[in-house]
């Protein structure tokens, strides 16, 4: 017999099977044990995660000869006929490559005929993002109204490329990528029955690269077991997906902690040999520094988990709090900023170096304070960004306190609702009011009772949240509903918007170019093709 893929010889045939994605298994199950089952659901998520596979179980399940329910047999004819992909009722339709109206409609054409054998005719559309707008028009009426004995199962990895007049139709299922755990717990699984050796940092590596897919997991894991022999272990891994060795990133980090700058050094040149992924290296050692933060401010929670458990330990241990949160905004600058060295070598480098100079700027030593200049542009925004030295906190000026009873005029207020930082719906909401009263703790404002609707709890709790920060205490909101005509912020910028046009329609009818133009050739300016610059 020919050898069989791990992704097709381990996908599920029913929900029990099924690894992660409860949250979907157990609204299909109850809607099947219940018979309360909709014509139409969609599934959406990104690629690997079990689309597909969830609706041919469910169309199994429909299609049951023992009858419907979400345990389906799994041994009569049309349970063993779909999972073989050959089940006359089950019609699976590729809409990349079916993308034309008379496609569609072609395929339309026998819905209003009763099933061959089963209960139910299944259809099954996966990609449906990529069907034609006409082809959608085709399909709308049929979702819609569908037969009693037609069901569709709709896939897509791109929800936000279908009308919404199909999604209001169908019950949306969003299937989440997999942790990182459960697809190496699967991994593992397989790996025993299989009877191949393998080391579990080596499946860790795997699911990490398969970036919650569990199919690309499976994928690299044939490809695995192929490259190293069927003995899958860390060091064959890390050759085969190009990644950097587990113990680099251990010497590294033990290095960092015992502020060896010539290890650090030596250790980044024998990776540079090795052709190391260094961007791959920085998303490793932000994911180390997160999880001993983590470890840090909750350490009764959960230990560490993975390859890196016990170095995620021993950092959060030999570290203060303060340098973790340094380190870390360190190393998101620094990945950042990587296009902008000579080498990704050098990002790493200059990055890890920075966290020592750092660290040793809040360090005595002989009695003195040793306070190291920033050396360039992109350290002076890092002391910016992180928690400075308690000497540097002092020569800083507390910031000017803003004082709510001075806001008490309209264009206060205008410049107010720029600096609060707002977006959406609650600079929308902000935009539209006018300042009735201000004291030292509390602010009314007026909304047109036209614009009621826009004053939705979620935007008054930003604005409230903003204003909060802005003036550094509890501010007392009030929103009141007015039939007078206010002025406001919004209003403002029409009035500002309306002059700018008018001057530069007023600039462009008397130009000279343009009387020319109009004097020899007749020629007219467009209505509303006049825009001020910048617009």
């Amino acid at each position: 017999m020919s050898y069989q893929a791990l992704a097709r010889k381990w996908r599920p045939r029913n929900f029990t099977e099924v690894v992660g994605q409860m949250h979907v298994v157990k609204a299909l199950s109850n809607a099947l044990d219940q018979q309360r089952l909709h014509h139409a659901y969609l599934f959406t998520g990104t690629r690997g995660v079990g689309k597909t596979t969830l609706a041919r179980i469910f169309a199994k399940c429909l299609n049951c000869e023992a009858g419907t329910s979400a345990a389906p047999c799994g041994a009569c004819s049309a349970c063993q006929e779909i999972d073989e992909g050959r089940y006359i009722d089950l019609i699976e339709v590729d809409a990349a490559s079916r993308t034309k109206v008379e496609d569609t409609r072609e395929l339309l054409d026998n819905v209003q005929y009763s099933p061959t054998r089963g209960h139910f005719k299944v259809y099954l559309i996966d990609e449906v993002h990529m069907l034609s707008g006409h082809s959608f028009n085709a399909l709308l009426k049929t979702l819609e109204e569908p037969p009693s004995h037609v069901k569709f199962l709709l896939a897509t990895t791109d929800p936000q490329k279908l009308p919404m007049t199909v999604l209001s139709r169908c019950l949306q299922f969003n299937l989440k990528k997999l942790p990182d755990d459960a697809v190496v717990q699967q991994l593992e699984k397989i790996m025993q029955a299989e009877d191949v050796p393998f080391e579990k940092s080596a499946l860790h590596a795997i699911a990490r690269v398969a970036d919650g897919s569990m199919r690309d997991a499976l994928s690299l894991q044939d490809q695995a077991i192929a490259y190293s022999k069927e003995n899958v272990t860390d060091s064959a891994m890390h050759e085969m997906l190009g990644t950097v060795p587990r113990e680099y990133m251990h010497k590294l980090m033990q290095a960092l902690i015992d502020e060896d700058a010539a290890r650090i050094m030596r250790y980044s040149h024998e990776l540079a040999q090795l052709s190391a992924d260094f961007s791959a290296l920085f998303e490793d050692l932000i994911g180390i520094l997160h999880q001993a933060a983590i470890f840090q401010a909750v350490p009764d929670i959960q230990g560490p988990s993975g390859p890196e458990g016990d170095l995620v330990e021993l950092l959060a241990k030999q570290r203060s709090p303060e340098d973790i949160q340094l380190f870390y905004q360190i190393a998101l600058v620094g990945r950042r900023d990587m296009n902008l060295y000579t080498s990704q070598q050098g990002a790493l480098e200059m990055t890890l170096l920075r966290m020592l100079t750092f660290r040793q700027a809040d360090q005595k030593h002989s009695g003195q304070d040793v306070q190291l200049p920033p050396t360039d542009a992109v350290t002076e925004e890092i002391q910016e960004r992180v928690e400075s030295p308690q000497d540097v906190q002092e020569s800083v000026e507390p910031p000017q306190k803003h004082l709510l009873s001075e806001l008490a005029q309209n264009e206060c207020w205008y410049d107010l609702v720029e600096k609060l930082n707002v977006q959406g719906a609650t600079k929308n909401l902000a935009e539209r009011c006018s300042v009735e009263a201000a004291t030292h703790d509390s602010l009314v404002l007026n909304l047109a009772k036209q614009d009621e609707g826009i004053a939705i709890a979620n935007a008054r709790r930003k604005l409230q949240q903003a204003l909060d920060a802005y003036f550094s205490q509890n501010v007392k909101l009030e929103i009141t509903l007015t039939d007078q005509e206010i002025d406001t912020p919004a209003k403002e910028k029409t009035r500002a918007l309306d002059e700018r046009q008018s001057l530069a329609e007023k600039h462009v009818e008397e130009d000279e170019v343009v009387k020319a133009f109009r004097s020899s050739f007749g020629a007219e300016v467009i209505t509303g093709s006049v825009k001020p610059i910048g617009e």
